[in-house]
């Protein structure tokens, strides 16, 4: 079918090879409206549009995997229409600030034909019967729930549509929905608050719908200003530790003074109970767990516990150590043709570790009884949390509860339950509910981070072409073992050896990497090695390192084959989008303008996630800039002007697309300036923001455009992550070109002397500040 020509709705109804806008649906049995999706059918073909000779991520990408997992049980999502006018849907993903509850609400207003004010966007319980379908992950929220979302509000305003003609005695096709109100042509309306018990249906029946054109779209494409934004700038949003359930006192953890440490006792137990405030001590197998009337009396009696520990499993290891244990896991990049043609390009670059702290700390609150456990916390893989604190009670699945709760972050770092799971078991273990806080220091040295790793290139020119690009990555191992979201693909993470985790990670490699440009023979490899550490998908995973070599390498092979950099990538890509998008960096940016000793321009692209972007920087690496001096932060070079550019298709909502390039700006920033962990002696030094340099008011760039470029696309690409590996790479080859010489690891600040005082291990965590007030700028 085509939007031209209608088949019969007889015909629509038995055949599930629909087009793009025509869908199956179900009005759900209930005392009031709810409707759901049918979305097994009907998905369109990943590859139709692959040019000349792919990579298996052009073919098949980390998103057509999460998507096609979550269609089966799209069906089980419903938008509901109350009798008060209001519409409701509990999203089954987490908002972490991306704005997908925006979005979300954007959605069901333009399909269901009534304003973003009156939807209500909750979100979802753990739900195990939704499968994979309760992963926030890979940049898929928007890509996923797109179509289903649309199709149940679709099915809604259909029976609303229906309950409205048989009240105001008219056809469905003469009536017309806006605004939250059916109309007939004589005047006569019905709002949705007086049809919703109407509407309802007393059986569950599948209907067929057809979604509304894009070019009639009102409500998507339009900036809308975030549905949370008031509820934010005034402190009312609630995050774990904001929730109240009676009986669930502050609660605080003891960790060792080596990374993984474990506890083997309490020396001084009896003085820590008699400690102002304090309640309750327990010993888990994460640390030492202190409850007690406040957070400050928590950090009191944890900075006076004398604890035996047993040293954890990389005691004694510096950054030094990993870095050697990396060169020795690198395989070897293939031989090449030895012709006296040929000419070669290297570039060989090390990544240090890199935190993956949220903005709020690691939360959650327990409350485990001897027959059920409840949990709220924020959650991006809540349905494997459940069935973990499950198996770790040893009670039934659906006798724990899990509520999702908002967080302020994540980026990969809420797909790890570490914080729900501990408080599961200290509230067992102390017989009583518990409201866990990690410190900032926590998540810091025992929390998740972006492992250490290198990336080697190695391309090969003759006569004007490139005949090869090969890349090989060799990283600490990014741990996968949430699986897919619930506890099937979990354990096959978990497998003995490591095996299991590694072919999660080759998976996730091979459908996220490439290479857009015509390189002739192109290889990209991955070597992982080493599960000692607390690692996780960081924001966009392999790419920002990965593209960044492969950048310095395309800028190295544009100089070796004596091309402007812009010029060289623009006659070598093979991909019209990709293309658009670093012309439109280059013109609004002024590439080539005439700069300053000292300062330089750098461009990079990049093409994931059914979208690709390309970023201009100008870096300042004059001494005057470099040399400033700043009070408890770090100087160095600064970006002073960026120009972005996204295509991520069908946009839903421009303004909240612009934020999150703004925030992958300053990520990219960060991690080729400023922004990583040091590893001595069996821990990680930093201790919190103050100390981990992440990009700050006096390193942010002055200058910022971000350009959404035009897209004819029906469907929408992937957004959250899609900022930050263009921008490190195109500071990595600003910087290069600044300096004259090709960084040989990020962040470029990462070497000794530290910039920072390191706070204490014993006690693992500092007194609060009581000069608080001194320190505001």
């Amino acid at each position: 079918m085509t939007r031209d020509h209608a088949q019969p709705a007889a015909q629509a109804a038995s055949t599930l090879a629909v087009d793009r806008r025509s869908f199956l649906g179900y009005v759900v049995a209930g005392t009031t409206l709810v409707a759901a999706a049918e979305m097994t059918g009907g998905l369109l073909d990943p590859a139709a549009a692959a040019p000349g000779v792919p990579q298996p991520a052009e073919l098949y990408d980390l998103n057509d995997l999460l998507t096609h997992a979550a269609a089966p049980t799209a069906d089980l999502i419903t938008v509901t229409v109350h009798d008060d006018g209001t519409a409701s849907f509990a999203l089954p993903r987490m908002e972490v600030g991306q704005g997908i509850t925006t979005s979300t609400a954007m959605l069901i207003a333009e399909e269901l034909e009534m304003p973003v004010e009156k939807v209500r966007v909750t979100l979802a319980d753990a739900r195990p019967e939704l499968l994979f379908n309760q992963l926030t992950g890979g940049s898929n929220t928007t890509i996923s729930t797109y179509t289903p979302i649309r199709v149940a509000a679709a099915v809604a305003k259909g029976a609303l549509l229906e309950a409205a003609a048989v009240l105001l005695g008219d056809t469905i096709e003469s009536l017309v929905a806006r605004g939250g109100v059916v109309q007939a042509p004589d005047g006569r309306s019905a709002t949705y608050a007086e049809l919703a018990r109407a509407a309802a249906s007393s059986t569950t029946r599948p209907v067929r719908v057809q979604l509304k054109d894009p070019a009639q779209f009102r409500v998507v494409g339009v900036g809308h200003s975030r549905v949370d934004a008031l509820e934010a700038v005034t402190g009312r949003k609630q995050y774990a530790t904001d929730l109240h359930v009676p009986g669930a006192l502050p609660t605080m953890v003891c960790r060792a003074p080596t990374l993984n440490g474990t506890p083997r006792r309490l020396r001084n137990e009896r003085a820590i109970l008699a400690m102002p405030g304090v309640r309750d001590v327990a010993l888990v197998d994460t640390g030492v767990a202190v409850r007690a009337e406040t957070f400050g009396q928590c950090i009191d009696a944890i900075r006076a516990m004398d604890v035996a520990w047993a040293d954890g499993p990389v005691a004694g290891l510096s950054d030094d150590d990993v870095v050697e244990e990396l060169r020795g896991a690198e395989l070897p990049l293939p031989r090449l043709p030895d012709t006296p043609l040929a000419k070669t390009v290297e570039v060989d670059v090390l990544f240090y570790f890199r935190s993956n702290s949220a903005m709020d700390t690691n939360s959650a609150i327990a409350d485990v009884r001897a027959d059920r456990a409840t949990v709220w916390a924020g959650l991006k893989s809540p349905i494997v949390a459940q069935q973990r604190v499950a198996e770790e009670l040893g009670l039934p699945q659906d006798a724990v509860t899990v509520h999702v709760v908002q967080g302020g972050g994540s980026f990969g770092r809420r797909l790890f339950f570490d914080g729900a799971l501990e408080a599961a078991k200290i509230s067992r273990a102390m017989g009583k509910p518990v409201k866990l806080m990690w410190h900032r220091a926590d998540d810091a040295r025992v929390g998740r981070g972006h492992p250490m790793a290198t990336s080697r290139v190695r391309a090969v020119h003759a006569a004007g072409q490139v005949l090869a690009f090969q890349q090989s990555h060799t990283s600490i191992e990014t741990d996968f073992r949430h699986g897919l979201g619930e506890i099937i693909s979990a354990n096959l993470a978990d497998l003995p050896t490591g095996l299991g985790n590694l072919g999660f990670a080759e998976t996730i490699f091979e459908l996220t990497q490439e290479v857009p440009y015509d390189f002739g023979v192109i290889t990209q490899t991955l070597t992982e090695t080493d599960d000692r550490f607390n690692t996780g998908s960081m924001r966009n995973i392999y790419s920002p390192d990965v593209r960044t070599a492969g950048e310095l390498a395309v800028d190295r092979l544009a100089e070796a084959m004596g091309s402007d950099p812009y010029t060289f990538r623009r006659s070598h890509l093979r991909n019209a989008r990709v293309r658009a998008v670093l012309d439109t960096v280059a013109k609004h940016g002024r590439w080539g303008r005439p700069m300053a000793p000292g300062t330089a321009q750098g461009i990079a692209i990049h093409k994931e996630y059914k979208g690709c972007s390309a970023c201009l920087v100008e870096i300042d690496c004059r001494p005057e800039q470099t040399g400033r001096e700043i009070r408890d932060g770090v100087g160095g070079p600064r970006v002073t002007k960026v120009v972005f550019a996204i295509d991520v298709g069908l946009v839903v909502n421009p303004r909240g697309l612009e934020a999150q390039m703004q925030g992958g700006i300053n990520d990219g920033i960060a991690l080729a300036l400023t922004s990583s962990m040091h590893l001595r002696d069996g821990h990680f030094l930093e201790a919190s923001w103050d100390n981990y340099f992440y990009t700050r008011q006096w390193n942010t760039p002055p200058e910022v455009e971000v350009l959404i470029m035009p897209s004819d696309s029906g469907q929408p690409g992937g957004a959250g992550e899609a900022g930050v590996a263009a921008t490190f790479a195109a500071v990595a080859c600003a910087y290069a070109r600044a300096t004259g010489e090709v960084p040989a690891y990020f962040p470029i600040n990462h070497r000794d002397p530290l910039e920072f005082r390191v706070k204490p291990f014993v006690p693992p965590i500092p007194q609060s500040p009581t000069n608080g007030r001194k320190l505001v700028w």
